[in-house]
C-alpha cells in the first residue's frame, strides 16, 4: 500500500507542475491580443477605404464635370 500513495502522490505532484506552468497561457494571451488588434485593422482599413473611394468617385466627378 505504501508504493501505491508514493506513487500516487507523485502523479499528484507532476500534474500539479504541468497546470502550475502559466508560460502557455502568457503565449496564449498575446496570440488572442494580436489577433484582437489584426480584426481591428482590417475593419478600420475597410470602413476608410470605403470611405476614401467615395471621396475619390465624388472629387473625379466634379472635377470631370469642370
Amino acid at each position: 500500500m505504501s508504493k501505491f500513495t508514493s506513487s500516487l502522490q507523485r502523479l499528484a505532484i507532476s500534474v500539479r507542475a504541468i497546470f502550475s506552468n502559466e508560460k502557455g497561457a502568457t503565449a496564449t494571451e498575446y496570440s488572442l491580443l494580436v489577433g484582437l488588434i489584426a480584426l481591428v485593422i482590417v475593419a478600420g482599413v475597410t470602413l476608410f477605404g470605403t470611405n476614401l473611394q467615395t471621396f475619390f468617385s465624388s472629387l473625379a466627378t466634379t472635377v470631370g464635370n469642370w
